[in-house]
């Protein structure tokens, strides 16, 4: 089946469809669009939610815990040297320690090397690294738990050295942490565990309670509300920061002819799951690939998912588009700036050149997102909506901040002084010039006068 112009299909598990030659610039641009999100009502819901918890702390956490999730607290924090080890099925727990090793060994080689520059005699500046004292981990546990998210958080975390990591996770119905999650941050040296989701925890962490500590960071993906409550608190005296706007889960595959069905549908699949309001894009490179195949395919295992309901949710706003090449392909893909980017096509790995825009890149046939999501040592919390355009994904740097260092000899002042004088003559600022004239002047004297 070739694709042709606009929107022809709207089954069950299906996507439209069309041909990116067939289209105007501002047709493009729409595709561009994400699922609207109405964040002015968000907003709405979520400001009253961050003021009450800044005002009530602890009490009006738990108000929000029993209303919102069900389960009523005896307290909203636990200090994780305080809780057992969880016991797990030794190839779960296998498979956690695979994960982390991988994921500790790729941030490691992250760690900045300290460089000390002479720019002229005399003049040393030097840029060091230091971590971030106390952070905030969002790990999210409504329609899916999600340990892999507290290893992506906590190991960089662990690895910078931050001496506060407080991870905030939905509570169970028995108001107990979900024993994979506690694995994971045990593990991973988190210090406090706080048992909350949603606004009210991102609010918890960024005010501090009477028993959550305050962070000056808060990581992790969320639901809309999540998002909301993340961008309202890093623009308020609460003065903290996040790392990174994020929306809904979302994946770009682009795959030719020799790309297999089942697995071109299995990977969007993988990423429509995650929830109705995720966006999956298929980009097919030329007039020879199978797309009705690829489409039975899609229809196929989406119906024999226990999630595919959200899929099928998610297909309804996602689309198919049909590249002349793999140049208009990437083309769009950068426009698109994804958060995971599939590249399903011979000989992939020498398109890399031409990704500019995507949060993760997965390579050839053999390399499903999924890996990435779980256990590759990449991170999986990265950019969505676009944001892929100017923000990278979590790694080490995101749990670091770096200060310049500069220091000057006497004859390096004597090299570099005179020009910064004339700069802030220019600029009007006489302090600035006289910091500067007033050490050449002593410099003179104690060289005119040398017993001085």
């Amino acid at each position: 089946m070739l694709l042709s112009g606009a929107c022809c299909f709207t089954p069950t598990c299906s996507m439209k469809s069309y041909r990116l030659l067939d289209l105007s610039r501002t047709e493009v641009n729409n595709l561009l669009v994400r699922p609207r999100i109405d964040f002015s009502s968000i907003f709405n819901v979520v400001q009253p939610i961050v003021d009450d918890v800044r005002s009530r702390g602890d009490a009006a956490v738990k108000d929000y815990t029993l209303r919102f999730d069900k389960v009523e607290l005896d307290n909203v924090l636990e200090y994780i040297n305080g809780l057992p080890d969880p016991v797990l099925d030794p190839a779960v727990r296998n498979a956690f320690d695979v994960a982390y090793d991988n994921i500790f060994a790729f941030h490691a080689a992250q760690k900045p090397v300290e460089k000390i520059v002479e720019n002229m005699k005399g003049v040393r500046c030097k840029r060091v690294a230091r971590s971030i004292s106390s952070v905030g981990l969002y790990v999210p546990g409504g329609t899916a738990v999600l340990p892999s998210t507290a290893l992506m958080l906590s190991v960089p975390a662990q690895i910078a050295g931050c001496k506060t990591v407080v991870l905030a996770t939905p509570p169970m119905q028995d108001g107990n942490i979900c024993k994979e999650v506690l694995y994971c941050a045990k593990k991973s040296g988190v210090t406090h565990i706080l048992k909350a989701g949603g606004a009210q925890a991102i609010a918890a962490m960024a005010w501090g309670t009477e028993s959550c500590p305050k962070v000056e960071k808060i990581y992790g993906p969320g639901n809309q509300y999540v998002t909301a409550a993340k961008m309202i608190l890093q623009n308020s005296e609460a003065l903290i920061s996040i790392d990174m706007p994020a929306g809904p889960s979302e994946v770009l595959v682009i795959a030719d002819k020799y790309a297999s069905p089942v697995h071109v549908a299995a990977d969007l699949l993988s990423q429509a799951e995650h929830g109705p309001d995720s966006q999956v894009v298929l980009v097919v490179v030329g007039e020879d690939v199978d797309v009705s195949t690829i489409e039975n395919e899609i229809q196929k295992q989406c119906s024999s998912l226990p999630r595919g309901s959200f899929a099928s949710k998610a297909l309804g706003h996602s689309f198919i588009v049909q590249a002349q090449d793999m140049n208009e392909a990437l083309s769009f893909s950068n426009m698109y700036a994804p958060e995971h980017l599939i590249l399903n096509v011979k000989d992939a790995e020498k398109w890399e050149d031409l990704v500019e825009n995507a949060g993760s890149v997965f390579m050839g046939k053999w390399t499903p997102e999924s890996v990435g999501d779980y256990a590759s040592g990449t991170n999986h919390v990265l950019p969505t909506y676009g944001y892929a355009r100017m923000y990278s994904g979590v790694s080490l740097d995101s749990f670091m901040k770096y200060i310049t260092v500069q220091s000057l000899t006497e004859q390096g002042l004597k090299n570099l002084g005179p020009y910064v004088a004339t700069m802030a003559q220019v600029e009007g600022l006489d302090a600035h010039k006289r910091a500067v004239t007033l050490r050449l002047q002593d410099i003179e004297a104690s060289q005119a006068n040398p017993d001085l």
